[in-house]
């Protein structure tokens, strides 16, 4: 499966965040405020918001958010186009993202404590100390709702909803927006209807029409 092109099929249709995320490592408040900046034109009152969300204590332990970054890579890992999730700072999207949205608190770290009791099940230890094949295969298990079997429902409500949210963080960093190719909004040219489309409908413009519209030559 080639998860990428999925994701970014998803991210099209994704809302966008307030962050402009650079890189960050969850091992500190300071590093989180370091690396996440405010780079587009906000009302003030939003900045204010913001960054009192910034300053609140952390939600995700050490080892929670280790587990996420292990996890969105695998979601998005590097390729020869772009970097990694975790290079485009979803962990600290994630992050910010449970303390604006309060709703994904409860979900994401009860999805996490599945995992790690599912993988202590499976293979004897926790899901960071598994092989990178254990891990892929485990998260085969709930990456497919509709194949997935009814022992690993918690599992696949789980990863789903990282997986929409790190489509979402990934996708609206500077990395993502270039993987995208996205351009934003760029000067267009129109030369009016063309003349064959005209003359099918029995139309055609005027010589005041022609006089008075700007008409671009071929060097535009």
């Amino acid at each position: 499966m080639d998860r990428r092109k999925s994701l970014k099929l998803l991210a099209t249709g994704a809302l966008a965040t307030p962050l402009a995320l650079g890189s960050c490592t969850p091992s500190s408040k300071e590093q989180q405020k370091e690396t996440t900046s405010f780079s587009l034109d906000r009302n003030p009152d939003e900045v204010i918001m913001e960054q009192n969300l910034l300053d609140q204590k952390n939600f995700f332990t050490a080892d929670e958010m280790a587990t996420l970054t292990v996890l969105v890579d695998i979601i998005i890992p590097k390729d020869d186009v772009s970097g990694s999730a975790s290079e485009a700072g979803v962990p600290a999207f994630l992050e910010f993202i449970v303390k604006d949205m309060p709703q994904h608190q409860v979900p994401l770290r009860g999805g996490l404590r599945w995992l790690e009791l599912y993988s202590i099940r499976s293979y004897g230890h926790p899901f960071r100390s598994c092989t990178q094949e254990q891990q892929l295969a485990l998260i085969d298990q709930i990456a497919y709702p509709k194949m997935s079997s009814k022992k690993v429902q918690q599992g696949v409500q789980f990863f789903s909803l990282l997986r929409d949210l790190t489509a979402t963080g990934f996708y609206t960093s500077s990395i993502g927006i270039k993987d995208l190719d996205y351009q934003g909004n760029q000067p267009n040219r129109w030369d009016g209807v063309p003349q064959e489309v005209l003359s099918q409908h029995g139309l055609d413009y005027s010589q005041k029409d022609l006089e008075d519209c700007i008409r671009y030559d071929d060097q535009g």
